[in-house]
């Protein structure tokens, strides 16, 4: 039997989102761009009560989806549809951006503790162009095995399908351990797959991990084994490999530099993205574009 390819262990950065959470950013890294259709992966948290919570003022996005995974505090979005929407914990907020959508960001209560995963998932090209959209997934399928509490967030695993909508052949676990647990997770060996563990530790087929850290495999593994012997919370992430090439530039994915200028000059002149009502602080403004050619 051929032995899968060894994990690639990919450190994230430390970053700040809205006026001043820290996130660990996983992916895009100059090691790992994306993994599947996932384009984006911060982790936050957990951020104990009286840090400040959340707050990002509106800002736009295109040709991709935001997908919100909630696991302590509350969250409000706000966009440019005339959404306004509460995200509680083992809650999902996915919204489409298409050809452009704004939105915004805030804490419920900035007393209370705060824990999430936000993640971008780059649409293909027959759908980036589309009608924005947003919707609210306050179920998703649950399983228990191994000493692990797992929450289906997409795909198909487990027998069970998530009712999250994506445009991508994509997976999605959170794995929440209490105590002591050891699971062998079946996997689909034409994805590749990537794995963070967000809060404790644990060893994956042997390797130990803490949070900080993500676990890249290739296509080809056909299992992971995951363990720990005290309370501990992992995000696996899986997709067939995306083959259309993207730019990544601020809160825009698309295909050439042009669109990304295109989309930046239209949020600066209050074009194509409408507005956010009931956000009460100003809206996020783009950085100079001339960086472009040398971030993207």
């Amino acid at each position: 039997m051929t032995r899968p390819a060894p994990f690639e262990r990919i450190p994230a950065h430390q970053g700040i989102v809205g006026d001043k959470l820290t996130v660990r950013r996983a992916l895009p890294l100059r090691a790992r761009r994306t993994i599947g259709a996932w384009c984006f992966f911060d982790h936050a948290g957990p951020v104990a009560p009286g840090s400040g919570g959340m707050r990002v003022g509106p800002h736009p996005h295109i040709g991709l989806q935001t997908f919100t995974w909630m696991i302590e505090g509350e969250l409000l979005h706000r966009d440019s549809l005339g959404t306004r929407q509460r995200i509680s914990p083992a809650q999902v907020n996915l919204m489409t951006a298409g050809r452009g959508i704004a939105h915004s960001e805030e804490s419920v209560d900035p007393a209370r503790g705060l824990h999430l995963a936000q993640l971008w998932i780059a649409l293909p090209d027959a759908e980036r162009h589309a009608d924005p959209a947003f919707a609210h997934y306050p179920d998703l399928p649950v399983a228990s095995r191994g000493g692990f509490r797992m929450t289906l967030l997409v795909g198909n695993a487990l027998g069970e399908r998530s009712p999250v909508a994506v445009h991508s052949p994509l997976l999605g676990i959170d794995l929440a351990a209490e105590g002591a647990a050891d699971l062998a997770l079946p996997l689909e060996p034409a994805f590749e797959h990537g794995l963070m563990l967000l809060e404790g530790e644990g060893m994956v087929d042997d390797e130990p991990l803490a949070p900080g850290t993500l676990l890249y495999a290739p296509p080809g593994r056909s299992e992971l084994r995951i363990s720990t012997n005290g309370p501990a919370r992992a995000l696996l992430l899986g997709g067939a490999p995306f083959e259309e090439p993207l730019v990544l530039w601020w809160n825009f994915v698309a295909r050439t530099h042009d669109e990304i200028a295109e989309a930046t000059r239209d949020w600066n002149e209050r074009r194509r993205f409408g507005e956010v009502e009931g956000y009460d602080g100003p809206r996020l403004d783009a950085p100079d574009v001339s960086t472009l050619k040398l971030r993207a």
